[in-house]
């Protein structure tokens, strides 16, 4: 009897290491099968094989795709150059590296009308994604109030009372579902089971809410057992999936962690390559011919990465092991010049690391968001600063990354070398939403800005109908919710109006601006900004000829405070962390 039960126990409850329907396709049939000229395509966070296919598929057709995306990389800027969209559904519009700022092809698209913009933040975006996924028709968010998003985005925000008679304002979202999402992951089973890398970023909110399902294409393709034994990391789950591709090195030009684990081996950015498409998408020309040669004449993702060529590759994943840093700065240290007095720009960046690390002790602030540049280079001057006086702050970065500490030779904020440092790797609204404006949150914004006026309202989206800069990303998250935001700007008329066009962030919680020539702070009780310290710069050391200079410099009538304070010159050691977290001076040079 008892054979006879586990017998009858074993053809009942036997799990198959295999199982579900077989998806598994190439990215040509995929794309062919499954996206429709006019659809809406979210492009999330990983899948530069998947794009380049989808430009391959329909270069040439004009099909009037909303691309919906929380940041654009250089090379999805292929689908203006391709006239292949109507609409951009995005927070970050512009070139991303090696340094973010304007795009010839996004301003041409922004002035001639070619392309509807519609300008939401990191985390906002993600939230109307979570809303479509959840089946709400809006969701409450303590974002884009008091900025000219909010204005702009009407048929899909609003403000209200709360209705609980607490006398606050809440803004809601209308919820977004976009067609089809195209995904890269680290694995999937041939159902669609998909292992996402960390950090999540958007996580996988928009492969939810998507009406038409999601296209996947992962580095290896695993038996249903193997999902199963990490069933922690799936983020997408099966019937949601309508075509699964194996594509090594699929998130190529970007970079994909291991998620820790250990058979697999992660690949770093690939900076070069980064670099190349920066270049080519500044001209017109340069860039089809960079789209023809990469994407149009490369068929196949083999005959790409052929072409990319087994060295690069090894070395991108050789580049992506934890200690892989201390090798990369070694070999930087011989180019950089520590002992070279300090440019204006490394004297803004180091007075504000020190009044960072000043607010943390002074105010007790726990966390810190850091924006990109030179922002994000003072938070981490000033972490370490903090780690020395054994002061207890972690850094936050919009992505997903919490408690990472900075490697050196590399001064991306979202650089892979950080990720071994980092005590939670988690999702954009755990970050912006949770750590940062949440209940619990003791975080300190600091931030980079195209200009600040003298009430701290940010602009780096747009001049209206003149230029198109590259939009919020998190900034307006980070400074409508955090307990203080600290905002750095290049000082001059145009970059310090008297007030900015175009409000991408209010200055509510906007305390101090940090400029090349001092630090502006707002007084107890005030709403604008003060001149109470000076940067020596040029010539201009005495205070009187500091003074006189920055009022040249301001688009406002200059306040200055009656005691002005001289900001000392960054010493040798403050120098030396700096340039070894920007040897090549990306965000450093004057």
């Amino acid at each position: 009897m008892e054979d006879e039960l586990k017998a009858f126990i074993d053809s009942k409850f036997h799990i198959a290491p295999i199982e579900g329907e077989d998806k598994v396709s190439t990215m040509a049939e995929a794309i062919r099968k499954h996206v429709r000229a006019g659809t809406s395509v979210h492009i999330a966070n990983k899948g530069g094989a998947l794009f380049f296919q989808l430009v391959r598929e329909f270069w040439g057709k004009r099909p009037d795709f909303t691309l919906i995306s929380p940041s654009t990389s250089s090379y999805l800027l292929a689908l203006i150059r391709g006239e292949m969209i109507k609409k951009a559904v995005t927070s970050f519009l512009g070139n991303s590296y090696p340094t973010p700022g304007p795009n010839p092809h996004v301003q041409k698209a922004y002035i001639s009308g070619a392309i509807e913009f519609e300008n939401w933040t990191m985390l906002t975006l993600t939230q109307r994604l979570l809303a479509g996924a959840m089946g709400w028709e809006f969701i409450p968010t303590r974002s884009l109030i008091g900025s000219s998003m909010a204005e702009e985005n009407k048929e899909n925000f609003s403000v209200i009372d709360s209705p609980f008679g607490t006398g606050e304002k809440t803004g809601l979202l209308r919820a977004l579902r976009p067609d089809i999402t195209l995904v890269h992951g680290l694995a999937a089973d041939r159902a669609g089971n998909t292992i996402l890398p960390y950090p999540l970023g958007i996580d996988a909110y928009g492969a939810w809410a998507s009406r038409e399902g999601v296209i996947v294409s992962v580095e290896h393709i695993v038996p249903t057992d193997y999902i199963r034994s990490h069933a922690h990391l799936v983020r997408i789950p099966s019937y949601m999936v309508r075509a699964v591709c194996e594509v090594p090195f699929g998130a190529h030009p970007g970079g994909l962690s291991n998620s820790g684990i250990p058979q697999w081996e992660g690949y770093f950015d690939d900076y070069e390559f980064a670099t190349l498409i920066h270049d080519a998408s500044m001209d017109e020309g340069r860039f089809l011919s960079f789209i023809q040669e990469w994407i149009l004449n490369c068929p196949s993702h083999e005959q790409y990465l052929d072409k990319i060529g087994k060295d690069r590759l090894r070395y991108l994943k050789d580049k992506a092991k934890p200690h892989s840093w201390v090798v990369e700065t070694l070999a930087a240290v011989p180019q950089v010049d520590f002992p070279k007095e300090s440019n204006q720009v490394e004297r803004m960046i180091i007075a504000g690391s020190r009044y960072i690390a000043d607010l943390c002790v002074s105010k007790g602030y726990k966390t810190i968001l850091a924006g990109v540049g030179v922002s994000n280079l003072a938070a981490w001057l000033a972490a370490y600063k903090l780690k020395e006086q054994k002061h207890d702050v972690e850094l936050i970065a919009e992505i997903g990354m919490f408690g990472y500490l900075p490697r050196p030779s590399d001064p991306t904020v979202f650089s892979m070398d950080n990720l071994p440092s980092c005590k939670m790797l988690t999702n954009i609204e755990t970050a912006l939403g949770v750590m940062v404006g949440g209940s619990a949150g003791s975080c300190l914004g600091v931030l980079g800005a195209a200009q600040v006026d003298r009430y701290g309202n940010g602009n780096s989206t747009k001049i209206p109908n003149v230029f198109f800069i590259v939009g919020s990303g998190g900034a307006n998250d980070v400074a409508s919710t955090c307990d203080e935001a600290i905002v750095f700007a290049s000082s001059g008329k145009e970059r310090l109006p008297d007030q900015v066009p175009y409000i991408t962030f209010p200055g509510t919680r906007v305390k101090t601006l940090i400029t090349d020539v001092g630090i502006f702070e707002k007084q107890e009780g005030g709403d604008t900004l003060t001149l109470t310290s000076y940067i020596p710069y040029g010539t201009a050391i005495r205070e009187e000829e500091a003074i006189k200079g920055i009022k040249r410099l301001v688009g406002w009538e200059l306040e200055v405070a009656p005691q002005l304070k001289k900001i000392d010159l960054p010493s040798y050691e403050e120098k030396m962390l700096l340039r070894l977290f920007d040897p090549q001076g990306f965000y450093t040079k004057a």
